[in-house]
This record gives structure tokens, sequence and C-alpha cells, in this order.
């Protein structure tokens, strides 16, 4: 795993106190240099930490669609309002764009964690349309590594991004995003499930794997990787996440691994219809034993 240098100028960035609009939460943060290791970018700031003396990690894992709403409506300030909501200390976003012209230009992984006052992470699948596309990963912590595992191709190119972090009551934990091949036939999905689940079973302290399968409870993906840790149970009062304004389709799941590490945990899909074409997945975690 490549490591992140650290930012030792204290003068990196003027701090300053943000607020999302509508979010009644103060995010202190302060600007930290940024730096690009091949197609994952960490950066981030000093976010207020409310979380320190608990044991459990809040995560969240929401497929942005670059922005764009089911309402196809590109609003990136409206996205970084639905994540706010969440209060989470870990966001694993898919369909993130990286200066491509469809969306304005914008670093959206930069743009979102300056906005909420997060660290970030950036993984790219690939060049499009004048920049680069992949996905992200936010997180109030700040972000010791990353990396991407590249995995077997699709229909499009695929990545896994992985960052590390060091929460308080969490310790050593490498947070996995990933995004699979979104067809019916499930064989280069599955084969991206194989890779990532090769990974997860080198790793020596505990992990958390979410983000968008693209596949539903039951199938051989979801079987294999939820057999790795402990998947959390299913969302009281529905567990649809797509498509977000009525879902009928449960793709967006959080798996914490290895099973001995983490106690159960109850996953709630949140009811936001329009911000995306998917809804956002959160959770609370707690780890059992170090």
């Amino acid at each position: 795993m490549r490591h992140a240098r650290p930012n030792t100028d204290p003068t990196a960035g003027p701090p300053a106190s943000r607020r999302v609009a509508n979010v009644g939460r103060a995010l202190v943060m302060a600007m930290a240099g940024l730096l690009s290791i091949g197609c994952q970018t960490p950066g981030g700031v000093d976010a207020a930490n409310p979380a320190s003396s608990s044991p459990a990690l809040r995560i969240a894992t929401y497929n942005i669609r670059h922005g764009r709403g089911s309402d196809d409506v590109l609003d990136l300030d409206r996205t970084a309002t639905a994540i706010a909501k969440l209060e989470a200390d870990v966001i694993a976003l898919q369909e993130v764009d990286e200066r491509v012209r469809r969306s304005g230009g914008v670093d959206q992984a930069a743009r979102l964690g300056e906005s909420l006052g997060m660290h970030h992470a950036f993984g790219c699948f690939m060049d499009h349309d004048g920049g680069r596309y992949g996905m992200a990963i936010l997180s109030r912590w700040p972000i010791a590594s990353i990396d991407s595992w590249r995995l077997p191709e699709g229909n499009e190119p695929r990545v896994a991004l992985a960052i590390e972090i060091d929460a308080p009551g969490i310790g050593r934990c490498t947070i996995v995003d990933v995004h699979f091949d979104w067809v019916a036939d499930d064989g280069f999905r599955f084969a991206q499930a194989e890779a990532v689940a090769s990974r997860l079973e080198r790793l020596d302290h505990p992990w958390i794997l979410l983000g968008d399968y693209n596949d539903v409870p039951g199938s051989r993906t979801r079987r294999l990787l939820g057999g790795l840790g402990r998947e959390g149970l299913p969302p009281r009062g529905g567990s649809g996440t797509f498509p977000a304004g009525s879902p009928t389709r449960n793709i967006d799941t959080i798996v914490a691994g290895p099973v001995g590490a983490w106690a159960p945990f109850q996953m709630q899909v949140v009811p936001e219809p329009v911000a995306s074409d998917h809804r956002p997945v959160v959770a609370l975690v707690a780890r059992t034993s170090k």
C-alpha cells in the first residue's frame, strides 16, 4: 500500500468555519496540502471531532451520480447538503467526477471535502470527457494511506478505492469503496468481487467494505463478500436503494470484517429521493476487539 506524505506545513491553509446550507452543524476546517498518487488523490482538512469519545464509527455509502439528481438537475451543493445530513464520519461515494466537462470541470471530491470539512481521497476508473471519472471517500479522520486496487475490467474499467484511518475507539481500519459492473450478466461483477475478496483476506487488521455492488441480496457477489465479514442487518422500513424516487432494488450495502472485530449493526436507507438516482445507506459500526 502506498502512503500519503504528511503535510507538515502549518501554513498550508487558513482555518475557516463552514456550514452547509440547511444543516445545523458547524464544520471547522483547516486546509491541508493536496497530494496526487497515480489515479488516487487524498486531501483534506481538520474537522471538528464530535465523536472522539465514541467507540463506534458512523459510516455511509452513496452513489452520487456526479451530482446529477433524479430530476436530472446537476447540483453539487445539493449533493453536499444530502451528505452532510448523514452526519457520518466516513462516506464512500461512487460516480464521482474530477474536472469532467459534463459536471462543469469541478474536482468534485475536493469540493465536497472542502464544503463538509472532511479529508478526501479520489480513485480513478478512467479518463472521461476532459477529466477523470471514478469514486471518492470522505473522512472526518486523517487519511493515513490510500491505494487503488485495479479490478478486472467489465463494461468499464473498475478499481476499489482503499484508505486507512485510525479513528478514536476504532483503531487502525481500512475502508474500501467499490462500484461493481452493472449489467444483468454477473460475470464481470463476480470477477471484480473475487479480486476484492482476495485483497481483503490478506489484510491483517479490521476493514469495512461498502459501496454500490450493483447486485441484490442472495446473489453470488453478495454472498461472497458478505461471507467474509459481518454484513449490516437489513434496514427497517424498506431496504431498496435504487432508483431513488421509488426504490425497488437493494444494491448498496456495508460489510465489516473480520466477523470477530465488529459487533452486529443495523443499516438504514436514508429517504433522500432527489439528490441522486440512489439513496444513501448509513450504519453505526462498533469494534468488539482490537
